[in-house]
């Protein structure tokens, strides 16, 4: 009977709090994850994301998209993997009518 019990109290748990139990992590580079993505509306290239590492550490950044650079440029979330992920988010986001290595506009 005690284990139909936990079943159903599993069960019951995860009806109740769905958000939790199926959340998806978004776009991960090693250990660090982004996800909350925006653009802003003044300055096309300028995307604004959250990032979270393994270690439970978070925080907002920004990054230009035309060179790569995040802002600020010291946190608790890795600079490397952070940087990684969100460059791949530029290039999965931004156009890409502009030959190679050109400024885009």
């Amino acid at each position: 009977m005690g284990l139909w019990a936990g079943w159903l109290l599993a069960l019951l748990l995860l009806l109740w709090f769905p958000r939790g139990a199926w959340a998806a992590p978004g776009l991960c580079v090693g250990p660090v994850c982004g996800d909350e993505f925006s653009r802003s509306a003044t300055h096309p290239w300028q995307l604004k994301l959250r990032v979270s590492d393994q270690e439970s550490h978070r925080e907002r950044i920004v990054v230009d998209c035309r060179d790569g650079v995040i802002s600020p440029r010291v946190g608790p979330v890795e600079r490397g993997y952070a940087a990684a992920v969100a460059r791949r988010v530029c290039r999965l986001t931004w156009r890409s009518d502009a030959l190679p290595g050109s400024p885009r506009p």
